[in-house]
């Protein structure tokens, strides 16, 4: 088999009877999951996510999986299928649907609520099918059978995929709490039931592959975060996901105990929490949760704030109140509670705001100082457990790094999968199902697609390094007037500057140097004022890096007299 790592070109035409899966997200990463699977001349999709973006793609707001592979096969579509309602499984989807609006979306109760309220502020009304698990579904070439899974979302489902090609079960995000808040634990008699059945392909997630054992109960958080609520003098405030309903729910139970109102701060957070109270999936005692306006007349003793912000989003919450400018100010014996795990690639950005968060005199409590957080992810224990289980034929690793990734395949051999049965793919890689072998066939687009405001697609890799180089070395802007006959400055050259930290020597080298090849564009016939502007900027570019070992930005004006 192919290493993804080998130069692969497009994947051939897919034989009539095999199934072609292609991973346009969540391979390589933590988040942007989503997978395409075609048979029959159509396709189907599971899960259509974002990737949040890290400190070096500024400006950025999320990032999108590329939907260019698919874009001329919208009415190919069967449907969507939504495994779990957090942001990296649904966020992409409003952008996929503007592309074609009644693409059948089909998912859980509170999955489908999430959504229906995110696509309403894009003014997208959904075609939408609700199923439950232990349900049946047939979408066009397609028969879908949905699990209960337990994460930590409520109404998480595995999906298994049955075609002419063979069965293929894909989990999504799953643990095995075995003492679960709601109740609802992973159905492990459906996935030995599937295997029995006999599953060709095991879509598994990886994000925990690394990590021995079981991952810990829900349950076992909950004196951790009664001990915050018992000793905390003053506000106590909670910054988690916003979907992040299992979590909450220890929270205001805690709350509830201790004598604390509570209050939602942040449009998001509000609005699913209503939706999670309304499809009761949410228990909030009566008179618990008041206004944010109100709560803040109450002594601070009974006062618990629960915002976003817990990834270290710039623009979310719990950043703007490190920062000073949110209506909450955070101030000496606060209690900041950060009730969710970090993503890679996020730990700068939250280690500042919590030290900013000290500076301000709150007592900051993480998972790295307290059991506050329990992971939504399969430990090693459990992917081997289900592997057992299920006996499949195939496997292929998905939501992870290349390290989770690398790691599940191994948990994968160990359990008796053979060598060339193990498929380690990566975005854009297409894996083929045919006759019973899953092997790599191609690879098709997949790159990163940046929202970036309101355009999708505009900022590319050259535009974040341009920002990097800006943020980094500032701007200098050369100025030049120059008769058009000799090419000659008829005045000295301006260098303006933003962020460039400078003396009076500084450019003294650079205008003889800009004055000289002015001169000399003139000696080579150059004309074009765009040509001759590219020729400053490469000239006191090089003159900065190799005097001062600077490197800003640099732009020219170049003006005949």
């Amino acid at each position: 088999m192919p290493s993804p790592r080998t130069k692969l070109s497009a994947p051939p035409r897919l034989p009539k009877n095999g199934m072609r899966i292609t991973p346009l997200g969540g391979l390589g990463e933590v988040g942007r999951n989503m997978t395409v699977f075609e048979h029959a001349g159509k396709l189907m999709i599971v899960d259509c996510g974002v990737l949040f973006p890290e400190e070096h793609q500024p400006g950025i707001d999320v990032i999108l999986p590329d939907f260019t592979s698919i874009r001329d096969r919208l009415q190919d579509i069967e449907c969507i299928v939504l495994t779990h309602g957090h942001e990296d499984h649904i966020g992409g989807v409003p952008y996929l649907l503007k592309e074609r609006a009644d693409i059948p979306l089909i998912g859980s109760e509170l999955t489908l609520a999430f959504l229906t309220a995110k696509l309403k502020e894009h003014r997208i009304t959904p075609k939408t099918v609700q199923v439950e698990a232990g349900q049946k579904h047939r979408a066009g070439v397609f028969d879908l059978e949905f699990v209960a899974v337990n994460h930590s979302i409520p109404d998480s489902l595995a999906v298994a995929i049955r075609t002419k090609a063979g069965t293929v079960l894909c989990t999504g995000d799953f643990k095995m709490d075995q003492f679960p808040l709601d109740g609802r634990i992973t159905d492990l008699r459906a996935f030995a039931r599937l295997g029995e059945e006999g599953v060709d392909l095991f879509l598994t997630d990886s994000t925990n592959a690394e990590v021995p054992g079981f991952t810990m109960s829900e349950r076992d958080l909950t004196p951790a975060i009664d001990r915050v609520f018992a000793t905390s003098p003053r506000r106590i405030i909670v910054s988690s996901f916003a979907s992040h309903v299992h979590r909450i729910q220890q929270v205001l139970d805690a709350a509830h105990a201790a004598g604390r109102k509570v209050a939602f701060v942040g449009r998001s957070m509000v609005r699913n929490m209503k939706i999670a109270s309304d499809l009761d999936y949410l228990d909030i005692p009566k008179g618990l949760v008041v206004d944010f306006r109100k709560i803040q007349s109450m002594p601070d003793h009974k006062v618990t704030l629960i915002c976003t912000g817990s990834q270290g989003e710039p623009m979310a919450a719990l950043a703007r109140m490190a920062n000073g400018d949110h209506q909450i100010q955070v101030g000496e014996g606060d209690t900041v509670l950060m009730a969710s795990s970090l993503i890679p690639g996020n730990e700068n950005a939250i280690y500042g705001i919590i030290n900013k968060l000290t500076d301000l005199g709150a007592n900051i409590v993480h998972k790295g100082n307290a059991k506050v957080h329990v992971s939504g992810h399969a430990s090693a224990g459990e992917l081997v457990y289900c592997y057992n289980i299920v006996k499949p034929k195939n496997v292929m690793p998905v939501h992870g790094e290349s390290k989770h990734l690398h790691a599940n395949a191994e948990l994968a051999r160990k359990t008796g999968v053979p060598e060339k049965n193990v498929v380690i793919a990566q975005d854009g890689v297409t894996v083929d199902l045919i006759a019973g072998q899953a092997k790599i066939s191609g690879k098709v687009e997949a790159g990163l697609v940046y929202v970036d405001g309101q355009t999708i697609g505009a900022a590319t890799e050259d535009t974040l390094a341009e920002r990097r180089l800006l943020s980094g070395g500032g701007v200098v802007t050369v100025v030049a007037l120059i008769d058009p006959k000799t090419h000659k400055p008829v005045e000295p050259v301006e260098f303006l500057t933003k962020g460039f930290v400078h003396d009076k020597k500084t450019f003294q080298g650079a205008a003889a140097q800009v004055e000289k090849a002015l001169v000399q564009t003139r000696t080579d016939g150059i004309d074009d004022i765009a040509k001759i502007e590219e020729i400053v900027v490469e000239t006191v570019s090089t003159h900065l890096r190799r005097t001062y070992r600077r490197e800003p930005a640099v732009m020219a004006v170049v003006i005949d007299a």
